[in-house]
């Protein structure tokens, strides 16, 4: 067997830096029962550093969307599969002709690069560049993200991901951001190369997600759990729900597959 799980919304709390206690313990206990936990999220690499202690004796986790696979013993990236500069100003000229006054920031494996139009809500390391894409777009991106100052709803997020087309993979994961990956790469696409790695079958891959970006991964893993507190296109695609977050559903699935688990008592 094999866990693959989403982070956000799913394992931990949206943003939490912090393993829940009794979670911990299940991972625990699922490693050395040797059975490998996955991190499968959106989170850039900059923001893992606090959860990497989480990661078990198989050390590798997918991050930006599918876009890295990382190595957490060796701290190496194994794969990077992104948008090249050329192609990607492509689809931001795509967006911003269909979406006028988006902004766009872009994820590279060594940090973030923002238009000077784009408001990044979560703290930005020092030094990040900002300026025209055209200027500072220059190595490949994992991840390119899209805010409009005005518009976070769906028809915005219909409207990026329409203009985007077949040039490369929208999907979202929050209200307000719209993140865009290269063409065919998705969550799923980072698992199925890992498990092949592992030499790990598709029906063996019992998967967690809370949102739309883990829709692909969902429908490919042999068995699925959506949270309960997830999006509802999300529970549709999933075998199963799972219970909510706050009630650290993942590890009470968890638990339910290994040998029982006590809850500490409060």
């Amino acid at each position: 067997m094999l866990v693959a799980t989403d982070l956000d919304g799913t394992l931990v709390p949206d943003q939490s830096t912090v393993v829940p206690p009794y979670t911990a313990e299940v991972l625990r206990h699922a490693d050395a029962a040797g059975i490998p936990i996955v991190f499968v999220t959106a989170r850039p690499l900059r923001w893992m550093e606090p959860l990497w202690q989480y990661v078990g004796e198989h050390g590798l986790a997918i991050v930006s969307n599918g876009a890295i696979t990382y190595d957490v013993h060796a701290h190496e990236v194994l794969t990077v599969t992104g948008l090249e500069p050329d192609h990607g100003l492509e689809v931001v000229d795509a967006i911003s002709t269909a979406v006028p006054g988006a902004a766009f920031a872009i994820e590279c494996v060594d940090g973030i690069r923002l238009d000077p139009a784009y408001v990044e809500p979560y703290p930005v390391p020092d030094g990040s560049p900002r300026g025209p894409l055209a200027e500072i777009w220059d190595r490949t991106a994992v991840k390119l993200l899209v805010r409009h100052p005005e518009r976070a709803d769906d028809a915005f997020r219909e409207a990026v991901a329409h203009a985007v087309g077949d040039l490369a993979t929208a999907t979202w994961s929050g209200p307000g951001l719209v993140e865009i990956s290269a063409a065919g790469v998705t969550k799923a696409s980072a698992l199925v190369g890992l498990c092949e790695r592992l030499g790990v079958a598709r029906d063996d891959v019992v998967a967690f997600g809370d949102m739309p970006n883990d829709i692909a991964m969902l429908s490919w893993a042999g068995t699925s759990y959506a949270m309960a507190d997830g999006h509802a296109s999300v529970r549709e695609t999933a075998d199963h729900v799972a219970p909510p977050c706050a009630e650290e559903g993942v590890a009470q699935v968890l638990a339910g597959l290994l040998t029982p688990v006590t809850r500490p008592r409060a």
